[in-house]
């Protein structure tokens, strides 16, 4: 008897030091350094944006302390958000990537078995050359819809815009390779591409030639115009409150390989958004914050545009 008791407490003293170990163990997550409203990271100031706001309450949930690795991600054509989160997470710099977007084409079994870190703070020169073999990805539930929305240059302030085909008439403006170059030079096989001016992304500066009144309308990201709105207080520039009916969700990826992870976070959602909690981090946030939408993980984007 007293030996079944000693190997019980020793069962018990061991179990006590592992949950101890997990709660001290920080729930790491990745987030683009600059993706306002959504994540900001400027050196000398505080960390903010909703999914740092949402991070912060899903760690004290689980009952871990958060760290946040910040990355930056190139907007370019050799870039891919779904590599770059891939091997982010297969390195073992996080165990879960925000503000992912929900897509069927971003939760693919990746094609290739290695792949190129992105710029992360604290990286090394032999961080940025090195490849990483990459796993598979698996989503939460989503907790925000991100839709496309049409913006108003001053010219075309209180125009109302209830479908695309109300852009008919205006000087669009849009970037090249866009999501919303391929909706607005698609539309209606072609109707509106007369009125269409490309310009370079990273190049040009899209909201401020809407701004200057030298385009009538755009059609962007709602968090784009939500940033820039933000960081101009007084633009001419409005929302048109038209949102294009293809969007996508946004949630955490983790690793195929840790479902219990997914499983918690999961469970931190679910409490949260019953609470009212996200959408109040959306306010706080300056998002104009949108609950998900069915389907939860969008399906080929490119053919529901070109189907339409």
């Amino acid at each position: 008897m007293r030996s079944w008791l000693a190997a019980w407490s020793v069962a018990a003293i061991l179990a006590a030091a592992t949950v101890a170990r997990a709660a001290d163990d920080p729930l790491k997550v990745c987030l683009d350094e600059d993706r306002p409203p959504l994540s900001v990271h400027l050196r000398g100031k505080p960390d903010s944006g909703f999914d740092v706001l949402l991070a912060q309450a899903i760690a004290e949930r689980m009952g871990r302390p958060l760290k946040i690795q910040w990355f930056e991600s190139k907007l370019d054509e050799d870039s891919s958000p779904q590599l770059e989160a891939n091997a982010l997470l297969s390195d073992g710099r996080c165990s879960l990537v925000g503000g992912y977007a929900l897509t069927t084409d971003s939760l693919v079994k990746p094609g290739m078995k290695t792949a190129r870190l992105p710029a992360f703070s604290g990286a090394t020169r032999d961080d940025r050359r090195r490849r990483v073999a990459v796993g598979v990805l698996a989503p939460s539930q989503p907790y925000v819809y991100s839709p496309m929305t049409v913006v108003l240059g001053p010219k075309a302030r209180g125009r109302k815009i209830g479908d695309i085909g109300d852009l008919a008439g205006l000087r669009l403006a849009i970037e090249s390779g866009s999501l919303g170059d391929a909706i607005l030079m698609t539309f209606d096989k072609g109707r509106l591409i007369d009125g269409i001016t490309h310009l370079v992304p990273g190049r040009d500066d899209l909201l401020g030639a809407l701004q200057r009144g030298d385009y009538d309308a755009t059609l962007i990201d709602l968090g784009r115009f939500d940033a820039h709105r933000a960081a101009h207080p007084d633009t001419a520039i409005t929302a048109s409150g038209y949102y294009y009916p293809i969007g996508a969700n946004r949630g955490y990826v983790g690793l195929a390989s840790d479902p219990a992870l997914i499983d918690a976070v999961n469970s931190a959602l679910t409490g949260l958004a019953a609470e009212g909690k996200i959408a109040e981090f959306g306010k706080q946030a300056g998002l104009t914050y949108l609950p998900p939408r069915e389907p939860a993980i969008l399906g080929d984007v490119w053919m529901k545009i070109i189907q339409r």
